[in-house]
């Protein structure tokens, strides 16, 4: 399930037009439509390289490793811009490239791995024994009391803790 579209495609292509065809400003548009100018430059940008189907709304892609470095050393050899670099490889959002620089920075090409998204397939934890209708050995009984009794001296060893720590708090004024 991919997230909703701020703004629809043919919203998109009505403002590109109008700034295109119709030779009104960005600045007018994009108040008159209620959508940033930056965000229309981009639109008018895409649409001039790509045509059409650049407005189109995308589904979350996933880029390969090869791709995200191809795009970063791009940047750092070419001294692209955010904007230059999100034009040059058809890459939707400049917050895309940010993640990439700053993963890239911090872990080197490790950082740029595709890494699993959403809840983990296999959930790793400790189920609760099951109970079973054999009487416990004298031994298995011991070893629960034992437990509890650990337990139980643990939890008074922190409640007297506590206190004692109250206690100092009140001497101390």
């Amino acid at each position: 399930m991919g997230r909703k579209a701020k703004y629809s495609y043919e919203f998109k292509l009505h403002c590109v037009k109008e700034v295109l065809s119709r030779h009104q400003t960005v600045e007018a548009v994009s108040e008159l439509n209620g959508c940033h100018h930056t965000t229309l430059h981009d639109w008018i940008r895409f649409y001039e390289k790509y045509g059409k189907k650049a407005l189109l709304p995308r589904k979350n892609r996933i880029y390969s490793l090869e791709f995200k470095l191809k795009v970063v050393e791009a940047i750092e050899t070419n001294s692209l811009s955010l904007s230059q670099a999100c034009l040059e490889f058809n890459i939707p959002t400049k917050s895309v490239i940010i993640k990439w620089q700053r993963s890239y920075k911090k872990q080197g090409i490790v950082g740029l791995n595709i890494k699993p998204r959403g809840k983990p397939k296999i959930m790793q934890f400790k189920r609760a024994k099951k109970k079973s209708n054999k009487p416990l050995t004298r031994e298995e009984e011991l070893l629960l009391e034992n437990e509890s009794l650990r337990a139980e001296l643990d939890l008074l060893k922190k409640f007297q803790a506590l206190i004692q720590e109250d206690q100092n708090k009140k001497r101390k004024p």
